[in-house]
């Protein structure tokens, strides 16, 4: 008979996964804050997102209570590297009962610490690295919905690789930034490339992967892109849906921009 060697590898018990960020990255978020976005450097098991999470009232030391929609069914992407966690709506949206007897989570001028518990295990059974704090300060409440006339643009270059820069008076969703901006030819053909959001979510950067050619361009903006409170390009979270006017709704809004050669 034959003998066959081999060898095991050890399995991984130092811990190694850590929060990368916390979207949004400003230090004010206003007292309407519709959801949070914890980016992760490895995978996450799953089941107890809820109870690893905790919002501390700096000045009291104490936790908010219950200022998050807890799901059933977690919100997280495909590879389970990024957690969605929504402010509770009900505590959000004025004259809804939690509102009036909770009131909002956040509230203008306190400070707080949103807390991650090292003890939240990776996909591999292993706590995180170290605990995570991200303290901000409740700003107001924000009832004005993103207009795309109040953006800025910078125009690149004819046959270079520069950025075409957005700049918005306000953070806007990360996730969302992600996804509904993005730029075509003057035939509708999508212009590839790669997209950086920096500034605190108030400048996201476009970068082609070959140089820009001369001529005509749209920025196409999804009317679903949403500021921090939730208020998209067609209208604000606080408006009753029952009497939202559909008929005013697009999918998506344009700005066009030329590069000259």
């Amino acid at each position: 008979d034959r003998e066959v060697f081999f060898e095991i590898p050890p399995l991984e018990t130092e811990s190694s996964t850590k929060v990368e960020h916390v979207y949004p990255t400003s230090s004010i978020l206003p007292e309407n804050q519709l959801k949070l976005y914890l980016q992760f450097s490895a995978s996450m098991s799953r089941g107890e997102a809820y109870e690893r999470i905790h919002l501390i009232d700096v000045e009291t030391g104490e936790e908010v209570e219950l200022p998050f929609l807890e799901l059933e069914q977690e919100l997280w992407n495909r590879d389970f590297t990024r957690f969605t966690i929504l402010f509770d709506p009900g505590r959000i949206k004025t004259g809804l009962i939690p509102n009036i007897e909770e009131g909002r989570a956040i509230k203008k001028g306190k400070i707080y610490s949103l807390v991650i518990d090292r003890e939240w295990q990776d996909a591999k059974g292993r706590p995180l690295l170290t605990e995570y704090r991200k303290t901000f300060t409740g700003g107001p409440f924000d009832d004005v919905a993103p207009d795309i006339a109040n953006w800025k643009i910078v125009v690149p270059e004819w046959n270079t690789l520069t950025a075409f820069m957005v700049w918005f008076p306000e953070p806007l969703d990360r996730g969302l930034l992600d996804r509904l901006i993005t730029v075509v030819e003057a035939g509708g053909n999508s212009v590839h490339g790669r997209i950086e959001i920096d500034t605190d979510e108030k400048r996201w950067n476009f970068i082609p992967d070959v140089p820009w050619q001369a001529g005509d361009y749209e920025l196409l903006v999804g009317t679903e892109l949403e500021d921090l409170a939730g208020n998209t390009l067609s209208g604000l979270f606080e408006v009753d849906v029952f009497k939202f006017d559909d008929a005013s709704v697009t999918e998506e809004e344009s700005i066009p921009f030329t590069i000259q050669p």
